[in-house]
């Protein structure tokens, strides 16, 4: 009897393990309009549970009649509380900064008084990006569910 538990014990543990390897760190959105600062991971901003946060950066390329082009970038985000701020540079470093980032980035950016951009990073790493598991059913893991397991609980199963 102690063996048969031992294994079923066992056998549970390494299942749960296993369907839960790797780090996850989601890193909500955080507007300080005080400090002026931003920061907060692209996929836990998307898949959170409220229709207003959101985080990045762009940039915009546009020709002149002249000829010439005229460069700019901004990042803007908005927290869980609506705290949100866009902030614009024409400073070449940080506009081409502003398009490095990707699909799971993990976005900071500073401004000052003018609501000029001082300060862009980004962050690429596995933990920020969300959890694609499920089973299938319930949606189980981030996004909205679609019953093949990508989901925040809300799926219809499938």
């Amino acid at each position: 009897m102690k063996i048969k538990s031992f294994m079923l014990i066992s056998a549970i543990t390494l299942i749960t393990f296993t369907a839960n390897a790797g780090l996850i760190q989601p890193a909500i959105v955080n507007v300080d309009l005080v400090n002026m600062t931003a920061n907060g991971d692209m996929a836990t901003a998307r898949f959170s549970d409220n229709d207003v946060e959101f985080i990045g950066c762009g940039t915009r390329n546009i020709l002149n009649a002249d000829g010439t082009v005229t460069s700019f970038g901004f990042c803007q985000a908005e927290d869980a509380e609506e705290e949100q701020f866009t902030c614009f540079s024409f400073d070449t470093a940080l506009v081409e900064k502003m398009s490095t980032g990707n699909d799971f980035s993990f976005v900071t950016f500073n401004w000052n008084e003018d609501g000029d951009c001082t300060r862009v990073g980004f962050s690429t790493q596995s933990f920020y990006l969300p959890e694609f598991q499920g089973d299938g059913n319930n949606g189980n893991g981030n996004g909205n569910g679609n019953g093949n397991g990508n989901g925040n609980g809300n799926g219809n199963g499938g």
